[in-house]
Order: C-alpha cells, then structure tokens, then sequence
C-alpha cells in the first residue's frame, strides 16, 4: 500500500462523553468499541481491576522491586539495632549500666533509641513512598481506570 493508505485502516480509541461514569463507559463499550482487540484488558467484564493481568506488568514489577528496595534494607537495620539492644543488654551488664548522666546509663539510652529508629525509618519510608511508590501505583492507577 502506498503512502496515501497509511493509518487508514485503524480507528481510534473511543472517549468517554463528559458526563457518562467510568462504569457507564465500560458497560457501553464492548461489541461496538474501536480499542485494540488485541490489547490485554487490565479491567473485567465488571469494571473490577484483573489483579492477574496487572500482576504481570513491567510496572507492576517496578512497584515491587522499588517496594522491595526500601523495605528489605530497612527491616535489616532496625532488626540488628533491636538484636544489639538486645544482646547488649543480656550479656553486657557493666558497659549498658555505665552511668551517662546522673541515673541515666547506657541501656536506658540504647533502649530510647530504639524508638528514635523506628521514627527514622518511618519517616524515611513517608519521603520515599511519595517520590517513588506513589507515581508508580498512580501510574497502575491509570491502566486499570480506577478513579482515586
């Protein structure tokens, strides 16, 4: 086919009208649509999200390993600082009972940092989520048409 024939052939995409819902939309759709037949549906006959075909996606898979990434590290630290409270203050009685300040000693310090931790990591995993899981789940968000 010459060049006046290219991109004749295929229809585009329908659009929903201003005032017609999501469902509306779907339900409306089906025999008559111009989509892609051959694209992957991300969304059931009922407007419910297909958590298998979503599952399979790249940017499912970059939601997880950037979830994994921040999580896996994280879980690591906080448990080897709870693990060397711990430990410390099983089998190092005199270094966590050296006084710091009048009654305060070591382990009632190291035990206080145990909540300062856990307000770090929290924190830290509050900034992280938004820059880098939030656009990627409203990126999921989109493919599937859920409306936040």
């Amino acid at each position: 086919m010459g060049a006046a024939y290219e991109g004749q052939g295929h229809m585009t995409k329908a659009i929903r009208s201003p005032g017609e819902t999501l469902q509306e939309y779907r339900e409306i759709r089906g025999f008559a649509s111009f989509d892609d037949p051959e694209a992957l549906s991300y969304v059931d006959s009922n407007g419910k999200p297909n958590f298998e075909a979503i599952r399979q996606t790249d940017e499912f898979r970059e939601l997880r390993r950037r979830l994994t990434t921040f999580v896996f590290p994280m879980t690591a630290l906080f448990l080897a600082s709870y693990l060397t409270f711990v430990l410390l203050s099983a089998y190092a009685k005199d270094f966590v009972s050296t006084k710091v300040i009048g009654v305060i000693n070591l382990g009632i310090l190291l035990g206080l940092s145990q909540f300062v931790t856990s307000i770090i990591i929290t924190l830290g995993y509050a900034r992280y989520a938004k820059r880098r899981l939030d656009p990627q789940r409203k990126l999921l968000a989109e493919m599937t048409g859920v409306e936040e």
